[in-house]
């Protein structure tokens, strides 16, 4: 192997180093996005608080 095949591997090694992890996560992004929208919204109602105090003892 010879000086330019290093130069060129390690060129592209540090290309996709860059480069996959942001694409990576722009696709994650947009699969997560288009879950969220899918999923219908579930709303809880809250419960009335009590105005007792448990007793542990």
């Amino acid at each position: 192997m010879s000086l330019i095949d290093g130069i060129l591997l390690t060129l592209l090694n540090t290309v996709v180093c860059l480069v996959l992890p942001k694409l990576l996560s722009i696709i994650f992004i947009t699969k997560k996005n288009q879950i969220n929208q899918e999923e219908p919204q579930i709303t809880i109602p809250a419960s009335e608080p009590s105005p007792e105090i448990p007793s542990f003892s």
